[in-house]
Parts: structure tokens; sequence; C-alpha cells
């Protein structure tokens, strides 16, 4: 790992491992396996398709294993510039198939900024979302910033480990409940094993409703494979 990366590294790592052990009160633990195939169609046009997988892994004071949902999604992005895109993207949330909870569907408008001036990659981006279900539609507006970098030189090749940390900031609103405001950290460590593959195994750290008395304190395992055809 270069002196440069080192610097970022380490706070990043520190950071959410405070947060992570600060939130014992009211804690919910999941662990969620995903599969993302990357298609482009040319170099401005592309898909992703991604399945996840929710599982309860803590909550109630006891540790299980228990599905939570089912997640299939699709993302269509164009790349307006070499550093900017539009998506556009839909979801489909399987619960009342594990839970007594409503089905969802969700419709996804992002724009996304990328700046690279040495090493470490910067990123932007903006999110509005529609989650509908039978009783209620949610609108959530998302802003998130993130960073990532390779761990060895200065380049990305194949074998090599990458680091991707991010904060992100949500709101959201529907006409019969309050507004809801929710902040999530991630770090995710990753590694390129071939030119069209890579692996992902990160945590997240998610407070949410973090104004209400009594906020709520999420964590995620994320583990997760990315196919590019």
């Amino acid at each position: 790992m270069t002196t440069y990366s080192t610097k970022w590294f380490i706070p990043l790592l520190m950071m959410l491992v405070g947060k992570l052990s600060s939130a014992q009160d009211n804690l919910t633990a999941y662990w969620q396996p995903e599969v993302a195939v990357n298609y482009p169609i040319n170099g401005f046009y592309s898909h992703n398709f991604s399945i996840a997988n929710r599982n309860y892994a803590f909550s109630d004071d006891s540790f299980r294993l228990k599905t939570r949902q089912i997640d299939v999604a699709h993302f269509s992005t164009w790349k307006t510039a070499d550093n900017q895109s539009l998506a556009l993207g839909f979801q489909y949330r399987f619960r009342n198939n594990f839970e007594d909870r409503e089905n969802e569907l969700r419709f996804t408008q992002q724009y996304n900024f990328t700046k690279s001036p040495n090493v470490i990659r910067f990123g932007h981006r903006l999110r509005s979302e529609q989650r509908i279900t039978n009783s209620l539609t949610i609108f959530r507006f998302r802003y998130r910033f993130a960073m990532d970098f390779p761990l060895v030189g200065e380049k990305l090749d194949v074998g090599e480990p990458y680091f991707v940390s991010s904060v992100e900031n949500l709101w959201s609103v529907a006409r019969t409940t309050q507004p809801q405001f929710d902040v999530r950290l991630t770090s995710h460590l990753g590694w390129k094993l071939d030119e069209n593959l890579k692996l992902q195994l990160g945590l997240e750290y998610r407070m949410e409703d973090y104004t209400a008395i009594v906020p709520e304190n999420v964590l995620f395992l994320y583990t997760s494979a990315q196919l590019s055809l």
C-alpha cells in the first residue's frame, strides 16, 4: 500500500470501526450476498443487472440466520462525459415471501460525477427514488460521497486489491409519515481477479431515522461478485 493511500485508509477504517463499536443499542445486523453483471452496449450506454439476498444475522438481541428479502434490480446508464453519467433503474423487492410485509417496486433516477486528480478517485452521486407498495409511496433523496484507490501501486492490475469507502445521507418523505433522515458509512475491500471479475467484502453502518429519540442502528456485511461481459 502506498504512503498516500495509507493516509486515507487508516482514518476511514478507524471511523467506521468506532461507529460500529458504539452501535450497541437497538442493533440489527444483516448479511447480504450479491451478484451483479455489467453489460456494455457501446462506449456510452450500458446495463447492470443484480440480485441480492438480505438475511438477518443479529436481531432482537440474538444471533440468527433468516432470509428477510430478495432484491432484483436493473440499471441503464448513459455516459454523458468522461467522468459523468445519468442512469435510470428499477428494483423489485420480494419480502412477502419471507415476512408479513409488503413487496416493493422502486424506481431510481441518478446522476454520477467522478474526479481523479491522483491515485484516489472521488465520486459524487445524486439519487431520487420512488418506493412503491400497496399502502404507501415513499419519495427518497440521496447524496453519496465516495472514494476508491488501489492498495498496491498507482494503478489497479489483475490480482491486486483495492479499497472503496463512502458516506451517504438520505431523506425520505411520504404523505402519511414524518420525514426520516438516515446516514450510511461504508467500507469495502475488493480484489480484481481478472479483467472481467471483481470480488468485494465490506461493512456498512446505518443510523436510520437519526433525528428520532431512539435511532435505529443497522450493520451490514456485504459479499459481492461483479462480472463484466
